[in-house]
């Protein structure tokens, strides 16, 4: 039916073409690339059967890009790449007439902050060209984002509360490590944070707000109010939304580890010199912190990714409603080898290429996924791994 090229060979890329290998009625061809092409090489290997194509290409050179897709010619191109490179891709996608899907927005290497203002830019241009651009297909961003869509087009006739709750309550055994790419992780992790409020944004110090929350089959776990992308859309779409905040759990000994990278210096993003050579002392870290792609094999436990939704009902009074999923550490490492945030993230990725391929998800411009419907997505989601849970007019303790 479909032909995607897939960038980025992580943990998430791993997910997204093992989750595309497994639906050959919808993803009748399948190409990995990355800047090292061995890492695509032993991914298809592992997923055998010959589904996999593999190249290398360097996703901060555009020209590169648009030769490797001018080649392959795919109906969409994937790109679970790191966000500093949403850009070259979306220019390359532009340059050659392909479609456009991603997992996180866009990131300027040079500084600590992320919006979608620069990805909505392209919004003209796309649809000019008659291309369609999937922004923040992933879990949170993504699934969140669409449970959000679910819940406004089901349940609420206006949403005024939305509360994004995200706890890792696995184990992988490891005194420090991130479960993503730490580089990102930490930088995000560590800025201040930021929700909306009655059409403001309020500004705090990174995890000034925390409380304990109850997380379905896990328990009460402290949780830290942070900014996270996928708000900025959400108070854009849903105009109703009096307050928007995001929470994610954090444990002490990862707060404690966090607080010493930075007061040693070792978060910074600027260059220092070192015997004569260039560093960035986070781009460093990155490197000596265990790979987060190869977690998987030790994690024990479960994540719980949601959201918390107060509002007016269908029938004009006022409801509340819970909305999640819980995934299993070990159950993703045995379906992928992978871990359950990669999984969590890489699923979502692989049906928003499908909602693509089927039409489904088809419309010139630049798009985030609350903008598209979310029911045959949110399908998939029950069919392919990840079931979600509701409950109405619950405490939502917040």
């Amino acid at each position: 039916m479909g032909k995607v090229l897939v960038i980025g060979a992580g943990g998430v890329g791993t997910v997204v073409v093992n989750t595309m290998a497994r639906l050959p009625e919808v993803f009748t061809e399948i190409m990995l690339a990355s800047r090292t092409k061995s890492k695509c090489d032993a991914i298809a290997e592992r997923i055998g059967n010959n589904r996999v194509k593999t190249a290398q290409v360097d996703a901060d050179k555009v020209p590169e890009l648009a030769e490797l897709i001018r080649s392959y010619k795919p109906d969409i191109v994937v790109n679970v790449a790191l966000p500093y490179q949403d850009l070259h891709i979306m220019d390359a996608c532009l340059g050659t007439g392909v479609a456009y899907l991603d997992t996180a927005n866009y990131e300027p290497p040079e500084e600590a902050k992320y919006a979608y203002s620069w990805q909505w830019a392209y919004k003209d241009r796309y649809q000019e060209a008659g291309l369609t651009a999937i922004l923040g297909c992933g879990f949170d961003p993504g699934v969140t984002s669409i449970f959000t869509a679910y819940a406004a087009r089901h349940h609420f006739r206006e949403i005024n509360y939305l509360d994004i709750v995200d706890c890792n309550a696995g184990d992988h055994g490891k005194a420090f490590a991130t479960n993503f790419n730490p580089e990102i992780n930490i930088r995000e992790v560590t800025q201040k944070g930021k929700y909306w409020e009655n059409g403001n944004w309020v500004m705090t110090e990174p995890h000034e707000i925390h409380k304990p929350l109850t997380y379905p089959g896990i328990g009460p776990k402290e949780s830290y109010l942070i900014y996270h992308e996928e708000l900025e859309s959400l108070v854009k779409n849903f105009p109703s939304i009096k307050r928007a905040r995001f929470w994610m759990t954090f444990g002490q000994e990862y707060l404690t580890h966090l607080r010493v990278i930075q007061n040693i210096g070792m978060a910074r993003i600027d260059p220092v010199i070192y015997n004569g050579v260039e560093i960035v002392p986070i781009k460093f870290l990155k490197e000596v912190l265990p790979n987060p792609g190869e977690l998987g094999e030790n994690y024990k436990g479960w994540t719980s990714i949601g959201c918390r939704i107060k509002g007016i009902s269908k029938a004009g009074k006022e409801r509340t409603y819970y909305i999640w999923n819980n995934c299993n550490h070990e159950d993703a490492y045995r379906e992928t080898g992978t871990q359950a945030v990669s999984f969590t993230t890489g699923v979502p990725a692989a049906i928003g290429a499908m909602m693509y391929i089927k039409e489904l998800w088809k419309k010139p411009g630049v798009w985030n996924v609350e903008q598209f419907d979310p029911d045959p997505f949110m399908a998939e989601l029950n069919r392919l791994g990840l079931p979600w849970n509701e409950k109405f007019d619950i405490d939502l303790e917040l």
